[in-house]
């Protein structure tokens, strides 16, 4: 069996998405070898630029040409031509991991579609993810079976577009084991980066989707109520979002590599993530599995991954983010404590993202 998948999000600092891309890639060798399938695994980029990926692991080889992903996307978007055949060669199977999902002539057709934001709040989403609301439909009038990262985004996928259950399969993200060892950061290293001793972090990008104004003002609030509040941090590359730099209290760390976000998020007293919509939350299992409170929005993937140890809050309500932030601040934080989130953590693997994943392209 051949399977190719899009390893364009591999290009450039790793998202969230990106960080799956990589995990699963890193894991399908292993689990084909579970499965006991004899198959290899080619990884495609879109890009006019050139798309060398470095790393790959041993059984997964690139394929394909450098080809603009616009003028792809714009195809894909209004004909079924150029069929994924035509650009990497025979297949038997493809993943589209990112949203998008081309034309086949003969392969199985797999798509990720990691939330509905471009659909439920296209206010907040660049043009690029608007296209989505065209891409999705029509990879799914063509049969693709489609892979989610929770089972919430799942039940959202088959409710808007009239999926059958067997259609849509949750391959729930993993959590890297070196956050499970991750150390708060040396007090030298902080004050290198002008970052306070105390404080409350954001992981993500700093774009419109991910609520930081309704953030902010949470944070004014609490700190209006305590003198004592900790500073926020707000950790992740350059967004749409503006207005984020220069208020009191509040400071952005830019791109931070693996290691570095580890220990930051470590060092936290708590992690938040306010986001209006998430496909899972990343950041959230990451903190949880250095031992650290979450906060989040209450929205359905957010409170699938924390379980328990969510401190949730409406997304658009600043008054409860901020009642929010006070409590998880109140919470035990000892040995057990620490334990029971690392615990929640431990049940989410990379390994059995890539095992679903797996028993999705034989299935489908």
């Amino acid at each position: 069996m051949r399977i190719t998948l899009d390893a364009t999000p591999l290009l450039g600092p790793r998202t969230g998405i990106g960080r799956y891309v990589q995990h699963l890639v890193e894991e399908l060798p292993g689990a084909l070898e579970r499965r006991g399938l004899d198959a290899s695994v080619g990884a495609t980029t879109w890009t006019a630029r050139g798309g060398a990926l470095q790393g790959l692991p041993a059984g997964v080889r690139q394929v394909g040409p450098r080809v603009p992903a616009r003028v792809l996307r714009e195809l894909w978007r209004r004909r079924d031509v150029p069929p994924i055949e035509a650009l990497v060669g025979r297949t038997d199977v493809f993943h589209g991991t990112n949203f998008v999902s081309p034309p086949t002539r003969r392969a199985r057709e797999l798509v990720t579609v990691h939330d509905l934001t471009y659909l439920h709040h296209a206010d907040t989403v660049s043009a690029a993810s608007l296209a989505y609301r065209a891409l999705v439909p029509r990879a799914l009038a063509r049969g693709a079976h489609v892979l989610t990262p929770s089972a919430a985004v799942a039940a959202s996928v088959r409710d808007e577009y009239g999926l059958d259950a067997d259609r849509v399969t949750a391959t729930p993200l993993g959590v890297d084991d070196a956050w499970f060892g991750a150390a708060p950061p040396p007090a030298a290293w902080l004050t290198a980066r002008g970052l306070p001793a105390d404080y409350l972090v954001f992981v993500g990008s700093l774009d419109p989707r991910k609520n930081l104004r309704t953030l902010l003002r949470a944070h004014d609030a609490l700190r209006a109520g305590s003198r004592d509040a900790p500073a926020l941090v707000l950790a992740g590359p350059a967004g749409r979002e503006t207005g984020l730099a220069g208020r009191d209290g509040v400071h952005l760390t830019g791109w931070l590599d693996d290691a570095e976000l580890r220990t930051l998020v470590a060092g936290a007293r708590a992690l938040v993530l306010p986001s209006l919509d998430e496909g899972f939350g990343l950041p959230v299992l990451e903190a949880l599995a250095c031992g650290r409170p979450v906060v989040v929005a209450d929205v359905p993937a957010l409170r699938e991954v924390a379980g328990v140890h969510a401190v949730a809050a409406p997304p658009t309500d600043a008054d409860a983010l901020a009642d929010a932030l006070a409590r998880a601040l109140a919470l035990p934080d000892d040995d057990d404590a620490r334990r029971a989130r690392r615990d929640r953590a431990g049940l989410f693997t990379w390994a059995a993202c890539a095992d679903r994943t797996v028993d999705a392209y034989v299935a489908a």
